[in-house]
Order: structure tokens, then sequence, then C-alpha cells
């Protein structure tokens, strides 16, 4: 399938968030035919204005559809998208290609993708990474579980989102590809964060260290991108500390079921409950910074 087949192709995309929004609204940018719906319909409004077509349920959404993206919360919103009395599985048909952006749990992305199957259709699990920034300029990173025929046939839509797409094998092997990136990305945030606490308690001029040390080896995603907004205190979300515990659990119980050793990624998970517990779960994962000067401060008395 090539771009312009791509586009003839009838879609629907369940769940407006700061990610769903924005990947949204690239498909609309590459003139694919869409149908939205979230549990917050206010927030398709802007998408609804430029031609999109306002879905009431998820069966609704995915009736007319041949494509449908999920990208919701966790592992029980999938569920409920999917297999839910309005869910996509109640309108399913053979042909239908059902795309979950979500991080959720591997072991139920398998049974709900089996559920499927048993209609006709096809369940890829295709979660992202690259924050609200990958959104919104279409360059996210998407690690695709599933069969090989069914990501080919998304593969042109996939790129209208995404910059990176990686088939990495069948059902569950794209949700447990995220979560090796979500290891990385929270134990290196939380290096970022004691790195610039080091630096500040030792008078350094915040800034010029990030120039010195992002174009080395010690140089990341997360330090080009969340260092300057802790040292600015800007903690608005890109990726809420919420969420990131979230995918941490996952983590966590995927581990355990797998007899594999996650000690920096434990130490980070415990470092953002506690950032929770102050009250900053709907913060951006940079904010576990705060915590990171907090603990530095009583070290020091």
């Amino acid at each position: 399938m090539n771009h312009s087949t791509s586009k003839s192709k009838k879609c629907a995309f369940i769940g407006l968030g700061i990610m769903g929004l924005s990947m949204a609204s690239r498909l609309l940018d590459g003139g694919v035919q869409l149908a939205v719906h979230s549990r917050t319909m206010a927030k398709a409004k802007a998408l609804i204005d430029r031609g999109a077509r306002s879905a009431a349920t998820p069966a609704e959404a995915a009736r007319d559809a041949d494509v449908v993206f999920i990208c919701v919360t966790d592992t029980p919103d999938v569920k409920a998208v999917i297999e839910g009395p309005d869910g996509i599985a109640s309108s399913a048909r053979p042909g239908l290609i059902v795309v979950d952006h979500s991080t959720i749990s591997p072991s139920e992305t398998r049974k709900m993708s089996a559920a499927l199957a048993a209609r006709g259709a096809t369940m890829l699990d295709a979660p992202v990474s690259g924050g609200d920034i990958g959104a919104k300029n279409g360059t996210l990173s998407i690690m695709v579980g599933g069969e090989a025929n069914a990501v080919e046939a998304v593969r042109p839509l996939l790129e209208l989102m995404g910059k990176t797409i990686t088939h990495c094998g069948p059902s569950g092997t794209g949700q447990l590809t995220k979560l090796v990136n979500q290891i990385l990305v929270s134990v290196t945030n939380l290096a970022v964060c004691e790195a610039l606490s080091f630096a500040k308690k030792n008078d350094l001029d915040l800034p010029k260290t990030l120039a010195a040390v992002g174009g080395g080896a010690a140089g990341s995603w997360q330090l080009t991108n969340l260092g300057p907004k802790m040292i600015a205190g800007d903690f608005k979300p890109g990726f809420m500390i919420d969420l990131q515990q979230k995918d941490l659990r996952l983590v966590l119980e995927a581990a355990a079921m797998a007899n594999a050793g996650i000690i920096a990624t434990t130490l980070a998970h415990g470092l953002f409950a506690q950032a929770q517990a102050d009250g900053r779960g709907r913060e951006g994962t940079q904010a576990l910074f705060g915590v990171v000067e907090k603990l530095g401060s009583k070290g020091t008395k």
C-alpha cells in the first residue's frame, strides 16, 4: 500500500489526550478520512472542525473503518474500548485492523488480539515514544507487535505519525519493547536530575553545564529536552509522572514474570512515587528534579 492508497482507507481514532490528539491531527494532515471518539468529546472539536467525523462510541467509530487507532491510558481502558458493551469487538469484521498505541500489559494484549482474531480482525500493539513533541511533529518511534502483513498494510499511516517504525515480532512484543524504552527513559531521567542537582549544589552555570556535557558521551534525549525545563522550573507535562508510574508498574510486573533484575528502575519508581506523594503526579516527568533536589537538601543538613 502506498501513501495515496493509504489516504483512501477509512480510519478511526479513539482517545484524544496529549498524545492522541496530536497523532490524530497528523492523520488529518495526511488527508486521511477520520472518525474520532473520546470520553471527553470536547477534545475532538478542533479535529471535527477540520473535517473529522464524530463517533458516539468505539463501536460506531469502528463500524465503517478499515483501521482503528487507540491511544488511551491503561490496560482496563483498552479492554473497555475493545471488549466493552459499545466496544470495537461488537462491530469488528474480517479485515479490520486495530492499532493500539497505548502502553499496556503485554499478556492482556495477547488475549485481546486472540479475541479479535476470532472475529476475523487483526490487532497490532504499537506503543510510541517521543512525547508530545514527537506526536506534534510526526517523529515518534513506534514499536509494533503483530502479524507482518498487517504491519505493512498500515505502515504508510504509521509513517504520518512516526519517524521510526519497527516491527518487533508477534503480538505483545511491541509492548515489551516499549517497556524496555521506559526503563531507559526513567533511569536516564533520574540521572539527568541527579547530575543537574549536583551541578546546582556546586554553583555551576547550569546552561553552560548542559552545553558542555550534552554533545559528548553523556548526551541523551532526556538531557536535551528535559534538562532545560528542569533548569527553568518548567514542570508542565509532556508526559505525566502518573503515566510514567503506570508504565513502570507494567515493567515491574513483566520483570517479575521473567525473573529480570531491574535495580535502577525500581529506585526510579520509588522516587516517582515520592513525587506523587508530594502532589506532583500530573506534572511532567522532569518534576522528578524537585524530589532529587529535596533529597540532596536533606543530605546536607
